[in-house]
């Protein structure tokens, strides 16, 4: 399995932000859900080896990300919500840093086939802080695959692109959930109906939901996903 987690835990001070949640992902898209403050960011930092855990364990890849911190972030593409970015370099600068930190073999036929892919030829050659939003959310995610990684953790990649946008690069996420383990944290449900394979949410530290996108509406009586996400978070629920 690309990512698998078991009583996963953090506690901050005296607030518990991740109560010992367990899930699995592998190949495809799985999207996870929950309010803001719910966990899912500092699930995805522990992930990523950001941050540790308080207890528990995580294993991306087949690699403990406490114990195996550098394996485990090799095989991982990270996007985080606030996407820093060296604003003073050209777009294509950026990605040749990016490659050489991954030491990433023929990087100028790599680089060309990941500027095609997330749209940013006709910005290759600005600076990125000449950039828009929109092209700046393209960046990060070309540095996230560039060393194409097994594993994908994506925290709103699709913030600030307009409705053009949004349909190139959810393509490309469907595309790439085809050979990757892809984890898509978004507040948008139609983002996650047209991507997602299976859906996980999480509220107030605590797994709510977990299970293919068709099983859980099944489960609701066809309601919409964005109805049932109101459903699990403002009341305790089992898992789903």
């Amino acid at each position: 399995m690309s990512i698998r987690v078991e009583e996963l835990t953090k506690i901050y001070g005296e607030q518990k932000a991740v109560n010992s949640i367990s899930f699995t992902a592998e190949r495809g898209v799985t999207g996870f859900l929950g309010p803001n403050g719910a966990g899912k960011s500092t699930t995805m930092k522990i992930l990523t080896g950001f941050i540790p855990q308080t207890s528990g364990k995580a294993t991306v890849a087949g690699f403990d990300v406490s114990t195996q911190s550098f394996d485990a972030r090799k095989h991982i593409g990270y996007l985080p919500e606030s996407n820093p970015l060296y604003l003073d370099m050209y777009v294509k600068e950026s990605l040749t840093f990016v490659a050489g930190i991954h030491q990433i073999p023929s990087p100028a036929e790599r680089i060309a086939e990941v500027i095609e892919l997330t749209g940013l030829t006709p910005e290759q050659h600005k600076k990125v802080g000449q950039l828009s939003k929109g092209y700046r959310q393209r960046v990060g995610l070309a540095q996230a695959i560039l060393h194409d990684p097994q594993v994908l953790i994506l925290d709103e990649p699709t913030s600030g692109l307009d409705p053009n946008q949004l349909i190139g690069i959810r393509q490309l996420i469907t595309e790439l959930g085809k050979s990757k383990t892809i984890i898509l944290s978004t507040h948008i449900m139609q983002e996650v109906e047209a991507v997602c394979d299976r859906v996980i949410i999480i509220n107030r530290g605590n797994i709510v939901a977990n299970n293919s996108l068709i099983q859980l509406r099944a489960n609701h009586d066809g309601q919409s996903l964005e109805n049932i996400f109101i459903k699990l978070t403002n009341q305790p629920q089992p898992v789903q």
